[in-house]
């Protein structure tokens, strides 16, 4: 977990501070997934300690638990007396073609409409793997992605090496980050207790990996505001990911909406999305024009396949890059399985939210220094080497989780009660609270 911890704070420019890990267990994997979520986490609360050691010449300890932590990275939220919807569409999943498997994702309607595009409606599971089978994996995969839909190949590892997008991701940083030359002197509006007050969060992501940042940066003061489209929702993890944000929709393809972002845009101190590469450019928000509206903006941005290459406008989820990178095939062999066998949890959506989150944090505490913004990019197909190339999981069963590991306030939600985990991260002198319940999308109103 060293080597991990060690990679992500050279990666963050972080110094290379210990960071003890308590407790014990992991989460069985063919990779070792509590040592990523661990590490990520770590340098998430590495970043705010050196925040605050900016600001105040206090330099706070951060330790995370292990358990804790491999908890998080599959849901924080325990419902009292009602159930978070299925994550997963009912046809969303791997499946046999004739020379191997393919993971299709639909779960956004407009991703199931484009694989039944291809192979036709599909009522249920049976009558998708019928179809599926005629295809070879290869042909199917590019046929569902023409038609704007999300399709993986299950590739090994030694096969991305040689895929030309397998390539372009080994030459890039696991966060790149890259210098603006506009300013905004704006002084520290923090506290040690909420370290983050005073900073606004345009959040545009969506599902995992981004809401884990936006999340994060809510538990230490930071005034989220997430933006969705009229139409977006995704049932199973807004309870999980809203936590402590503010929640409004815009269309951006109409003429009020968009002056309604760009007023929003133009206050906001931190912007985090993880459109694919081009999509703010094609909406009228590329990088030139977020600079003009916004200097000295912290722009943090994902997507699944890298910054370069001929896949980096790809769609693409967690699930789908452990299929194209080797992580499915690796574990189906660890496993000895019939079938494709993915990590436990997504584990690549969690560490990259968190990596996401410690970027800003970076660049926040850069840019309180020297009034510079800056921007971060990263991938989860970047993560996925990161994993992969630390080496191997272990098989031993995570202990059960108790009473004692959930908190005391229960959480009302627009749901119904609910427990939180307790969070894996601690940080002397700063405790991690969220001011806002979880909450429905589209339950505010876009303002700050």
């Amino acid at each position: 977990m060293t080597d991990l911890l060690t990679s992500i704070q050279a990666a963050l420019g972080l110094s290379h501070t210990p960071v003890p890990f308590t407790a014990s267990g992991a989460l069985p994997s063919a990779f070792a997934v509590t040592d990523l979520a661990c590490a990520s986490i770590a340098a998430a609360g590495q970043a705010i300690s050196e925040l605050i050691q900016q600001q105040t010449a206090h330099l706070p300890s951060v330790e995370v638990d292990r358990r804790l932590a491999s908890f998080w990275f599959a849901t924080s939220l325990r419902p009292m007396g009602w159930e978070v919807p299925p994550l997963w569409d009912p046809v969303a999943g791997d499946y046999a073609t004739r020379d191997g498997w393919i993971r299709l994702h639909t779960n956004a309607p407009h991703h199931r409409a484009a694989a039944e595009s291809v192979l036709g409606a599909c009522a249920d599971r049976a009558a998708m793997a019928a179809k599926v089978a005629q295809w070879a994996s290869k042909d199917l995969e590019q046929a569902v992605v023409d038609a704007k839909g999300c399709a993986a190949q299950m590739r090994s590892w030694a096969q991305w090496q040689e895929h030309p997008q397998g390539l372009a991701v080994n030459a890039e940083p696991l966060v790149h980050l890259i210098d603006q030359a506009d300013e905004q002197r704006k002084p520290w509006q923090g506290s040690v207790a909420q370290p983050l007050a005073g900073i606004k969060v345009l959040d545009l992501t969506r599902v995992l990996a981004g809401p884990t940042a936006s999340r994060f940066l809510a538990g230490f003061g930071a005034d989220v505001l997430r933006i969705d489209p009229p139409t977006w929702n995704e049932p199973g993890v807004v309870p999980e990911v809203t936590l402590g944000k503010r929640c409004a929709r815009l269309d951006l393809h109409d003429p009020a909406d968009r002056a309604v972002f760009e007023n929003l845009l133009k206050d906001a101190d931190i912007l985090l999305h993880g459109y694919r590469a081009d999509a703010l450019e094609h909406l009228g928000f590329g990088v030139e024009r977020r600079r003009q509206l916004a200097p000295g903006l912290i722009d943090v941005c994902l997507n699944a396949y890298g910054w370069s290459g001929p896949w980096q406008n790809r769609r693409g989820f967690d699930s789908l890059v452990q299929m194209s990178s080797g992580i499915a095939e690796a574990g189906q062999r660890w496993k000895q399985a019939d079938k494709p066998t993915p990590l436990p949890v997504q584990a690549l959506d969690l560490a990259t939210g968190y990596l996401m989150a410690a970027s800003a944090i970076k660049l926040l505490t850069e840019r309180l220094r020297s009034g510079r913004g800056r921007s971060a990019r990263l991938s989860l197909a970047r993560t996925a080497k990161l994993l992969i190339e630390h080496g191997p999981g272990t098989s031993e069963a995570l202990r059960a989780e108790n009473e004692q590991d959930q908190s005391l306030e229960i959480e009302q939600t627009p749901w119904g009660p609910a427990h939180r985990l307790q969070v894996p991260v601690k940080i002397s002198g700063t405790p991690v609270r969220w001011a806002l319940p979880a909450t429905e999308l589209g339950s505010h109103r876009p303002r700050w």
